[in-house]
């Protein structure tokens, strides 16, 4: 059975955990990467892959069919990945996801990957979500509050999004960390309270 510990014993531990199946290849994936010294390699081989997939539905629907045979499919990912130049640890994740049958966990794996090397790299990755989108000051107020989270070496990478279901306010996601801070919650914690007193 093909595994990535071939290329030493000592495996070496990413810099954040991800959990879950993805977690764990991801984590492989990067424990074979550092060794063979090609992380960087090995992100940009997988973004590529991942951009491309999304982007051709024929593909993507013949990455993740359970039909095809994961014989020809390990064979054909390999062949692709030596004429696409992969990094031989971005090669050896194709063949062990098409080995295992793992092949529609992908995308999921491509981003725990992704997540650790963020991290790797010393960025803390934050999401926020308001109702309606934040003007410049606001943004501003918002990173100058956010860095305080911040150790010295670290960047903060900020991703915003619109979800006007949350009426106001913000929920703010910070490495491990989660606010929510918007009105829908304290609505629904208000009519939780008012329905169990009647």
């Amino acid at each position: 059975a093909r595994t990535f510990s071939s290329a030493a014993q000592q495996t070496v531990k990413p810099p954040v955990q991800v959990f879950g199946l993805e977690g764990r290849y991801a984590s492989a994936l990067y424990s074979a990467a550092s060794k063979l010294s090609q992380l960087d390699q090995v992100e940009k081989d997988l973004t590529a892959l991942q951009a491309t997939i999304k982007g051709d539905k024929k593909l993507r629907e013949y990455v993740t069919s359970p039909i095809i045979n994961k014989k020809v499919m390990a064979t054909a990912l390999k062949e692709a990945s030596e004429k696409l130049r992969f990094a031989p640890a971005t090669a050896n994740l194709l063949g062990l996801l098409a080995d295992n049958g793992r092949l529609k966990k992908l995308d999921t794996v491509i981003n725990a990957f992704k997540t650790i090397m963020a991290a790797h790299r010393g960025e803390v990755v934050c999401e926020v979500v308001s109702a309606k989108p934040l003007d410049a000051s606001q943004n501003k107020q918002l990173e100058g509050a956010l860095k305080s989270f911040l150790q010295g070496n670290q960047t903060l990478k900020i991703t915003s999004r619109v979800d006007p279901s949350i009426i106001g306010g913000l929920i703010v996601s910070i490495g491990d960390k989660y606010v929510d801070m918007s009105i829908a919650s304290k609505v629904k914690l208000y009519t939780d309270v008012i329905q169990s007193a009647a």
